[in-house]
């Protein structure tokens, strides 16, 4: 688990990272002496403006370690989302970001293995995939069916209840989520 300044480090390595690649086209030079920051560990970047979702990416998993994760990521969430525009500069204070840190993804055979709110979760059929943070269930209030057919048909593009079927491997993984909203960096 990060500490409160762990966490404040890298959402401020994520907001210097928008910046500096949006406004300069920079990609920046990080170092940190943080064990913690240094462990290899899947991460998402989120991006909102006005409460709105404004961009997300991460990776499931990492073989480099977590601030350059977070480095590469915020960089995807602002300009590489395929479903919106790339952040113009003008925006960049408008932004909050969203920063969840991923453990070790445990496959399951049974959904009684899958909590709401407390796991995200993979779906994976053949070469189409499909992934939720486990957030996703909070934000939209759906029942575990409801979070699996929209977690198949929306974002695996496979059928809606593929999660169903023995060929289709699923996931389960938690992640430790936070945000600008809960802690307030200095500017």
């Amino acid at each position: 688990m990060l500490t409160k300044d762990e966490k404040a480090e890298i959402l401020k390595l994520a907001r210097r990272t928008i910046e500096n690649y949006i406004e300069k086209d920079i990609i920046i030079k990080y170092t940190t002496q943080n064990e913690n920051l240094k462990q290899h560990a899947g991460a998402f970047v989120t991006l909102h403006k006005d409460g709105r979702l404004r961009g997300c990416i991460g990776m499931i998993e990492s073989n480099q370690p977590l601030y350059e994760t977070i480095i590469e990521m915020a960089k995807e969430a602002s300009t590489g989302d395929p479903r919106f525009d790339a952040v113009v500069p003008e925006e960049i204070g408008n932004l909050e970001i969203e920063v969840s840190v991923l453990f070790p993804k445990k496959r399951i055979k049974s959904l009684d293995e899958f909590e709401l709110g407390k796991h995200g979760v993979i779906v994976r059929q053949g070469l189409a995939s499909g992934v939720y943070l486990p957030q996703v269930a909070s934000d939209t209030g759906w029942t575990k069916e409801e979070f699996m057919r929209s977690l198949c048909e929306d974002k695996a593009c496979l059928p809606p209840d593929c999660y169903k079927d023995e060929k289709t491997e699923v996931y389960i993984f938690e992640a430790q989520v936070f945000g600008e909203k809960e802690i307030k960096l200095e500017k």
